[in-house]
């Protein structure tokens, strides 16, 4: 578990509480390569979530201490390659900017792998293979070099037409969950292509109005990769089949606060099946009133819970969205008993009437 900076995340004040979740976030994706930071770097974090150093100056400080002939000693080029990455995740989950595109996508990788691999946001023109544990040593078929730019703006269209008002929480969950094994299972580029989608995915879902930089993703992230080639391998002759199960439940615990068992030894093709089915995912009844939601909606309930005396001006910020929209949604979730304006509006907040969701 990543604990580095949880005096900053579970006690601190927002600005630094933030900035711990960045830090966590992006250090914990260095394990989906099997990378692990320097304390220098972790030292170096603190620096910046404590408001000493700007996240300019600590990029500047990595790359300082990467030059001097002690460093080069000391450490591997992978600890460097941890160290840069992990530095420049937290500059880019800092940024509000973001744009739905392939383009968006492209400049991820370039932005955080510039200097490091000579292919930096570019995309790979060549076929690859990897060699995965959780399959036995086989691999994911992924796209063909030169089908790799038509496969992206395939998938980024077609994710576009999809319309999230309409679904309810589950039926949202999995949608995401086959987008984003779609678009990892592309691999445009020769390295870098989880921890890529990963930033991608984390800014993808605050549009919706959820802050998506947290222990889940810093602490799950190599059952995130994991997750990701079970959702794209298929091996009929030993029954093996594609599934996004295991996506499915890592998002939903990062969504909505779920508990579901994320142990990698269950996504091995042998894992023993009883293990594997005691430990599927299950939704508990008592899930009901969020699963009627809608991923906007729950974004907001999640906002109004942490933040009870939120004016609707505040909450439309928050999710990205208008404030007649957001009039619309909180109509509605009070008419379904879900929320409730109390003590009117100067004085008054909001109540989650719901027991599962209060919880």
């Amino acid at each position: 578990m990543i604990t580095d900076f949880e005096e900053y995340i579970r006690q601190s004040e927002p600005h630094k509480r933030e900035k711990g979740y960045a830090w966590q976030t992006a250090i914990g994706l260095q394990a989906v390569d099997g990378l692990k930071t320097s304390d220098y770097l972790r030292e170096t974090a603190r620096q910046h979530i404590e408001g000493d150093i700007t996240i300019e100056e600590v990029k500047q400080l990595v790359n300082s201490y990467y030059e001097s002939k002690t460093a080069r000693k000391g450490v591997g080029n992978r600890t460097e390659e941890a160290d840069k990455v992990s530095a420049r995740i937290t500059e880019l989950l800092s940024e509000q900017s973001f744009t739905f595109s392939p383009l968006e996508y492209i400049s991820i990788h370039r932005r955080l792998f510039e200097g490091i691999y000579e292919h930096a946001g570019k995309i790979r023109d060549y076929n690859i293979t990897k060699k995965e544990w959780v399959l036995n040593g086989e691999t994911v078929l992924y796209a063909g070099a030169d089908s790799i730019r038509e496969t992206l703006d395939y998938d980024f269209a077609r994710e576009k037409e999809y319309d999230y008002k309409h679904h309810d929480i589950a039926e949202a969950v999995s949608h995401i969950s086959k987008f984003v094994s779609d678009l990892w299972q592309i691999h445009p580029f020769g390295e870098g292509n989880t921890r890529t989608t990963a930033v991608f995915t984390i800014k993808y879902l605050r549009t919706f109005g959820f802050d998506i930089s947290n222990e889940t993703f810093a602490n799950y992230s190599w059952y995130f990769r994991n997750a990701l080639v079970r959702a794209n391998y298929n091996n009929m002759p030993k029954g093996v089949f594609a599934t996004t199960q295991y996506l499915e439940a890592f998002f939903r615990n990062l969504i909505l606060g779920e508990q579901n068992e994320l142990k990698n030894r269950l996504l091995h093709i042998e894992a023993p099946k009883h293990l594997v089915q005691s430990a599927s995912l299950e939704v508990p009844k008592s899930h009901n009133d969020t699963l009627d939601c809608t991923l906007e909606e729950v974004a907001l309930i999640k906002f109004v819970k942490e933040k009870p005396q939120a004016t609707q001006k505040e909450i439309a910020v928050h999710i990205g969205k208008s404030e007649r929209t957001v009039k619309r949604m909180t109509t509605r979730l009070s008419e379904r008993g879900i929320i409730e304006r109390k003590n009117g509006k100067r004085n008054g907040y909001w109540e989650i009437k719901s027991k599962e969701l209060n919880n």
